[in-house]
């Protein structure tokens, strides 16, 4: 299948680090915590820990750790569809695809439950046909956008004349969630909102780029390192401090069985400073510059991440000449998948 768009899109708000520290100390969750659970937070907001910047959706966010359940979910189904359709629409002018011409709509996200899904709205606010093919992927957390692509492959290839959209978002601050728990204080320091889109077609567009050779590794055993619960009816992000050894061995072993067509650049998920301090060891010589820079001006964004990456690195350095991008991503599971973005 082959790239004929890729958009992205974060909410115009935005916070500093230090911005965030402040938020935190005017809230009464602070009281909550321990001295020592304040210093984390303290020590990673107000450090050098790689993020400069990031994006939340939630309309006011001085009371994110105060908000219910069904606050916190009002905030994902109000915001969610609104990123993500910003995106696609960005996509589709792109592409010059019009609307009606979409046959179908993926989306995956995992920081709320929606029944009927996102694609439900998303069609709606956009216009979309009422005979179009949507299909939500919940639940596969940060590492969700290549088997959402892997899916649009089989879709292509079943009808290689379609034109199919897939939409990675996530409002990460309707998810928010405060104790003393060390992977919950991280994971306050770290995730933000965002979306990205693209759009895929059976036949070559300007770029030439297609997205192929997919491969997945999945380890439930190790599936209580990175996982949300249900915690008084809110999402609570369980972040173990072994993950970025978990990803970098995960990766590894999906980078040792990539196979023998050349690598121009690896692309990957950004998921923390140490998750990319991990994973340079493994991935040299090829360096992680756009997800870094991802990583500096929004966070975390979940699944839509690795997108956001791809954008970067093709606006960096434009397409692959020599090789194909590697592109992966990993998350809850603990699973880790790739793919390749190249030409023929």
């Amino acid at each position: 299948m082959y790239l004929h768009a890729l958009s992205t899109a974060v909410p115009p708000v935005s916070y500093t680090q230090p911005e965030c520290w402040d938020v935190i100390q005017r809230s009464p969750a602070r009281d909550r915590l321990t001295k020592r659970s304040r210093l984390i937070l303290q020590s990673i907001l107000r450090g050098p820990h790689g993020i400069e910047r990031r994006h939340f959706a939630a309309p006011d966010i001085n009371r994110i750790f105060e908000l219910g359940p069904e606050e916190l979910n009002e905030i994902f189904r109000r915001e969610a569809p609104k990123l993500g359709a910003r995106a696609l629409n960005a996509a589709l002018e792109q592409a010059g695809v019009k609307p009606a011409e979409l046959d179908a709509l993926l989306i995956c996200t995992c920081t709320g439950y929606l029944c009927p899904g996102l694609t439900s709205y998303v069609a709606e606010l956009l216009g979309l046909r009422p005979d179009l093919i949507m299909q939500d992927l919940v639940g596969l957390g940060c590492g969700a956008a290549i088997p959402m692509l892997r899916a649009v492959s089989h879709l292509t290839a079943a009808r290689p004349d379609a034109v199919v959209a897939c939409v990675a978002v996530e409002v990460c601050s309707a998810a928010f969630y405060l104790d003393d728990d060390p992977g919950v204080l991280v994971s306050a320091c770290l995730f933000s909102d965002g979306a990205a889109a693209s759009i895929w077609r059976g036949t070559p567009g300007p770029s030439g780029l297609r997205a192929f050779d997919f491969k997945s590794l999945h380890l439930p055993a190790e599936r209580d390192k990175l996982r949300f619960e249900n915690r008084a009816g809110k999402l609570r992000n369980l972040l173990d401090p072994g993950v970025p050894s978990l990803a970098a061995t995960a990766v590894g072993q999906l980078w040792s069985d990539r196979g023998p067509r050349p690598v121009d650049g690896v692309v990957c998920h950004p998921g923390g400073r140490d998750v990319l301090a991990a994973l340079a060891p493994v991935l040299a010589p090829h360096p992680l510059a756009a997800s870094t820079t991802v990583l500096r001006d929004h966070g975390n964004m979940s699944s839509p991440s690795v997108l956001f990456a791809l954008e970067e690195h093709l606006r960096a350095n434009g397409p692959p000449v020599d090789g194909d991008l590697w592109l992966v991503s990993f998350g809850a599971g603990f699973s880790a998948h790739t793919c390749r973005i190249g030409r023929q």
